[in-house]
């Protein structure tokens, strides 16, 4: 299984791609997508936009996961986190992928073991998990990676989950 991991941000958008193969995790790519601040919005979501079907058209997961929108005391930056997110669900939806999101606990669990961890243990797990020479860098980078790894353990739990509730509404 091969998943899109994505740290959604309209001006740095964190992505990492992930492969799960015989129980074993390998980091294909990662990397940020910058668009520059100044530009009108919609010609910075149609650059992150293109940016993202690309990656999809190169790499050709079977699943898109994204960090959940998270309001903190900024709500303008929530905002374009929340345009961002339209711009890569849009791209994962025209390519009928399915997108998954979770929260940041989520992913600190998933990958450290604990929801509170820090962004350096969370990077340094990462490099462990995916067995990198180095840690990955920009934290954007790091954290998508995360959330692809996050997606990767959970997608047979979640698909097994489904199909138990699809036999039991029958």
């Amino acid at each position: 299984m091969v998943v899109l991991g994505i740290d959604p941000g309209l001006a740095n958008c964190g992505f990492g791609i992930v492969r799960l193969e015989g129980g074993r995790l390998a980091a294909l790519d990662g990397g940020v997508l910058v668009t520059k601040p100044g530009r009108p919005a919609e010609l910075r979501l149609a650059e992150l936009f293109d940016a993202v079907d690309e990656l999809l058209e190169r790499h050709a997961p079977q699943a898109v996961a994204m960090e959940a929108l998270y309001f903190g005391q900024n709500a303008r930056s929530a905002f374009a986190v929340g345009q961002a997110r339209g711009a890569v669900l849009t791209a994962a939806g025209r390519r009928g992928l399915a997108c998954h999101d979770y929260t940041p606990q989520q992913v600190k669990g998933a990958v450290c073991g604990s929801g509170r961890a820090g962004k350096e243990q969370v990077t340094r797990m990462v490099q462990a998990l995916l067995a990198l020479p180095a840690p990955p860098t920009p934290d954007h980078a790091a954290d998508a990676l995360a959330v692809a790894i996050c997606h990767a353990n959970h997608a047979p739990l979640r698909a097994e989950a489904e199909r138990a509730h699809a036999a039991a509404a029958r």
